[in-house]
């Protein structure tokens, strides 16, 4: 697809202005004929102007890709990482599903909205923190766990420990995240999320990875246990094994 094969409505021609030329390079990732699968990242594309998918980004979406509004909108509300109201610069997401729940999350939570005065998905008054709660971010270990902009900031957190990072953000400050990489706005985040390298030097590695992450390696690394034959450097695959009786990859069979 060419940026001179597509005619943009004024709805979508403003975010096509400044998107258009990661928006071809995030759908030249994918093989032809399959476009649509860029759908997602390029939902992530257009936050990263304004902050959440409005009526303009489902617009430039469904016409950079071929396809109609109600596709892109049926996918852009089915995810809850795809905004749909403005948010603020950071996004501070607190785990209050069972695990965490049972060990104090909800008590974080609940002492955010008061000290913020804002409730699920709302954003304090000086544009900074959007609140949320989120029924799981795959951190049980470490629970309860609060996250910024999708990095996780504080493992067993506590309610104090959650109104003190609040008040880093929004002072200006960038605390060092408990296993995150380097804090950044969520527009920045999400430029991330959608393909694109944080070009900030040292930025992916400025978070450790945690004692329970570690906790399988280092104990397969005591007693010697490692996968037969492993070669890091092995080179992946682009196409499915052949199973008996059937071709490989995409190849038809004659």
């Amino acid at each position: 697809m060419s940026d001179t094969a597509i005619e943009f409505s004024p709805a979508a021609a403003p975010l096509a202005a400044k998107l258009l030329g990661p928006a071809l390079e995030i759908i030249a990732r994918y093989p032809e004929g399959r476009s649509r699968s860029a759908l997602l990242p390029l939902l992530h594309l257009v936050q990263t102007e304004e902050g959440f998918v409005s009526p303009n980004g489902v617009a430039f979406c469904a016409e950079v890709l071929g396809i109609n509004k109600a596709q892109v909108g049926a996918v852009a509300t089915f995810y809850t990482m795809y905004k749909r109201k403005p948010t603020g610069e950071y996004l501070v997401s607190v785990c209050t599903n069972t695990l965490c729940n049972l060990m104090g999350g909800q008590e974080v939570y609940d002492r955010l909205t008061e000290h913020l005065g804002v409730g699920n998905g709302q954003t304090s008054s000086d544009g900074q923190i959007t609140l949320e709660h989120a029924e799981c971010l795959a951190a049980c270990d470490y629970a309860p766990v609060v996250t910024v902009n999708y990095d996780f900031a504080v493992d067993e957190a506590t309610p104090e420990s959650a109104v003190e990072l609040v008040e880093q953000l929004r002072k200006g400050e960038r605390p060092t995240l408990s296993r995150g990489a380097r804090v950044c706005s969520l527009k920045d985040m999400q430029h991330q999320l959608a393909g694109f390298a944080d070009e900030r030097e040292g930025a992916v590695g400025d978070g450790p990875a945690g004692v329970s992450t570690l906790r399988g390696v280092n104990l397969a690394d005591q007693h010697g246990i490692a996968v037969p034959n492993f070669n890091l450097d092995a080179p992946i695959a682009k196409t499915k094994p052949a199973r008996e009786g059937k071709p490989a990859g995409n190849e038809v069979k004659k």
